[in-house]
């Protein structure tokens, strides 16, 4: 079999160990195989890189475990040729597994240039991504509390979520301080009430007279000290992640002004800050999931090379499982998650607008295949166009709510005037004055 990489390592990554195993050329065209064993410490992983640069390796090759790989791959990226792999494409036979197999697998595979690299952004978009997480994190978390509070209101026979749309409104967040205090009749605490709310003070007067006892109101007490603190927390990593991408446009800025970005011409000075005004004009995208997009996707989606590509990428377009002819399931793969998360939920968004193509796509979907899989096909839908967005510029022109059916007028129009046959009436169409 063809050499594709004379020196070459693969690496097998634990918790506590990494067991490397170096393929260089050895006599009559066979190569040598070194085996070592190193810790997972900083000084420990330096001493791995040293030990594999003395022996002039190239490449070096391995797996997809958990996020045990990213501190190597920090501190070997600058000094060698990485290729992250995924763990379900190189399993060995089973029976044979030991951690030297594992390593001496992955270094044979990537000598003949047999691996298949997952992608792997630059450092300052891997920094971005794990902001952006964590504050996907912090707002799920928030839910949760938000949800125990509601729990907790429930079991007091308080309905102020049965009047008020949002209960941590002004209003609601008034009346529950109050309910905490204990100091006021349900009277004065609906009297709280500010605006539009104002008009229902009568079922907000019904729906805080419950039996308010002292261990739930100091369970609300925290529980919306700790919904404050989640706010203020996700507020700080919200302006860190809008710091960065200030600072990463800053510096595309100041090198395009001192003409060192020749190929940058006709690009727009401050790329961050256009392309989430770009995705912002999409339905069901807003500033934060444009942040989300960007850090995922980057702005460079030449690695993709049609937007099918990076809709099976990112896990968002049916799987193929086929056998003997018959097609057994079409069940996505599991892609980028964090990416595909944020897709469904503007999905879920864009679904309730009333008179754009997506909430008229999920729709037309949700009613023969449900709300979950009409999610996801808007979700491909938006990606798709994330996907031109970022690629070929513009901003994004809705083509409507009729589109589906000015896409087959005529069969539209026998649908419809079958069903009113069906129903027992003549119908005759006449099309209306312009």
């Amino acid at each position: 079999m063809e050499t594709v990489y004379e020196r070459c390592c693969g690496l097998d990554i634990h918790k506590r160990t990494v067991v490397a195993c170096l393929l260089t050329p050895g006599p009559g065209g066979r190569p040598t195989k070194a085996i070592r064993t190193f810790g997972t410490m900083t000084e420990e992983l330096l001493a791995l890189a040293d030990w594999l640069a003395a022996a002039d390796c190239t490449h070096v090759a391995m797996e997809a475990t958990g996020v045990y790989w990213q501190p190597i791959w920090n501190l070997l990226e600058d000094r060698f040729s990485l290729l992250l792999a995924n763990a379900r494409h190189i399993k060995a036979v089973p029976g044979r597994k030991t951690d030297v197999r594992d390593c001496e697998w992955l270094a044979d595979l990537l000598r003949h240039g047999l691996l298949q690299g997952s992608v792997v952004p630059a450092r300052p978009q891997r920094e971005l991504r794990e902001l952006t997480r964590y504050r996907t994190a912090l707002v799920g978390e928030r839910s949760a509390e938000v949800n125990r509070l509601q729990k907790t209101l429930e079991g007091a026979n308080i309905k102020l979520a049965a009047v008020a749309t949002d209960t941590l409104g002004k209003s609601g967040r008034a009346m529950l301080e109050a309910l905490v205090d204990g100091s006021l009749p349900p009277a004065a605490m609906a009297d709280l009430a500010k605006g539009r709310m104002r008009e229902k003070i009568p079922q907000l007067e019904q729906a805080l007279a419950g039996g308010f006892a002292a261990h739930q109101r100091f369970l609300v007490a925290r529980q919306l000290a700790h919904i404050d603190g989640l706010d203020a927390l996700i507020a700080e990593v919200s302006a860190e992640i809008a710091a960065r991408l200030r600072a990463a446009d800053d510096a595309v800025a100041a090198g395009t002004a001192e003409g060192r970005d020749e190929e940058g011409k006709g690009q727009p000075a401050r790329p961050f800050e256009d392309a989430i005004a770009r995705l912002d004009t999409i339905p069901g995208v807003g500033q934060r999931t444009a942040e989300i997009l960007v850090a995922e996707l980057g702005l460079d989606l030449g690695r993709f090379p049609t937007p099918g590509h990076l809709a099976s990428w990112a896990g968002m377009c049916p799987g193929n499982h086929e056998s003997a002819g018959k097609r057994q399931s079409g069940r996505t793969r599991k892609g980028n998650q964090a990416l595909r998360a944020a897709l469904v939920e503007a999905a879920q968004g864009a679904g309730r607008a009333r008179r754009t193509y997506l909430g008229a796509q999920f729709r037309r979907l949700a009613a023969r295949r449900g709300k979950k899989k009409a999610a996801v096909a808007v979700g491909h839908t938006i990606l798709i166009i994330v996907y031109h967005l970022l690629t070929e510029g513009g901003v994004y022109q809705d083509l409507g709510p009729q589109y589906f059916d000015e896409r087959d007028r005529q069969r539209v129009e026998r649908r419809l005037v079958h069903r009113l046959e069906a129903l027992g009436y003549t119908v005759a169409l006449e099309p209306a004055a312009a």
